[in-house]
């Protein structure tokens, strides 16, 4: 009797060591080269080592993600950028970032070659094709640097016809898609401005939670984090095979080319590894980013005075080096 009782308490023990936790995570467009590191850490076991049984959802022209997390059908979600992390603080939203994945935001403005169209100071006055999300995002910090006016702005339906039918036209875009399309399509490479190497402070791709989960599971949080962060450098540094076949199965319009193009961008333009990044690991934020952020778009109008920036986010699951050898 003793002997079975040992036996159902050491079998118990290696259950519950094993039993994973299952975590929903929804990513901010469909599968591609910008979300690698995470379908890496899903297709290598990453995410298995750190006890997590992971679900990727995509997301997509058609797809809230924020209103599913809001809802509880996600456990973490991608947050585009920092401007929706401090509209939860605005909006009184009990959500906030834990990990800051893009030390630079991959938005880009693109225009066709021999235009005169190749600085960002040369496109004031010009139309610019955006989308509604970008006019109240980081147009605004355009606007205020090289004095754009809201009178430039074209509609921008993510379709690049427009874009390819006309060799005055300028529109917004992601630095791993549009340019490599728009190349493949007119066979010149496309003048590509980073929104980051203007001076644009604000991080992108950050990983987003509720603070219910950030009280009740830190662990949970912190293995998320921790096994998305190696994912990335699993993706970034070594052979992306396996998360590439992910996103091909995921999103069967992404090619090889345009996922080897996407990686590429996010490496030599450093998307992940610059800025707090290269000290304290993919992931890294700082307070004194975030108040500098905070204090330029105060300075828009975007947000009222006393805004509390440290309730858009969490540094206590980030700065530890994972990953950096």
């Amino acid at each position: 009797m003793h002997r079975f009782a040992a036996f159902l308490a050491i079998w118990l023990s290696a259950v519950t060591a094993h039993a994973a936790d299952r975590i929903s995570f929804g990513i901010d467009w469909k599968a591609e080269a910008e979300y690698g590191g995470y379908y890496q850490a899903l297709a290598t076991g990453i995410y298995a080592k750190h006890g997590l049984d992971v679900t990727i959802r995509q997301g997509g022209p058609q797809v809230n993600q924020t209103q599913l997390l809001l809802a509880g059908r996600l456990d973490f979600t991608i947050c585009s950028n920092s401007f929706l992390a401090l509209n939860f603080v605005k909006e009184s939203i009990p959500f906030r970032t834990v990990a800051a994945m893009f030390q630079k935001d991959p938005s880009v403005l693109i225009a066709h070659p021999g235009q005169g169209n190749d600085s960002f100071a040369a496109l004031k006055g010009k139309p610019i094709m955006i989308s509604g999300d970008t006019r109240v995002g980081w147009w605004n910090f355009l606007r205020a640097k090289f004095g754009y006016s809201d009178s430039q702005i074209r509609p921008y339906t993510f379709n690049l016809a427009p874009f390819l039918a006309d060799k005055k036209a300028i529109q917004q875009g992601f630095l791993g898609s549009e340019p490599f399309s728009i190349k493949q399509a007119t066979g010149e490479q496309p003048v590509v401005m980073l929104v980051a190497d203007a001076g644009f402070q604000g991080y992108a791709s950050l990983i987003a939670t509720s603070n219910q989960m950030i009280a009740q599971k830190p662990d949970l949080v912190q293995r998320f984090v921790d096994a998305s962060v190696e994912g990335w450098y699993a993706y970034l540094n070594g052979d992306p095979a396996p998360g590439n076949a992910l996103i091909r199965k995921e999103n069967p319009e992404m090619t090889d080319a345009l996922i080897a193009y996407g990686r590429e961008a996010l490496k030599a333009n450093g998307i992940l590894t610059s800025g707090d990044a290269a000290k304290d690991g993919i992931g890294a934020m700082t307070a004194a980013r975030w108040q500098a952020f905070y204090d330029a778009t105060k300075s828009e109008g975007l947000y009222p005075a006393g805004l509390d920036v440290g309730s858009a986010y969490t540094l206590q699951f980030v700065n530890k080096r994972v990953g950096l050898h």
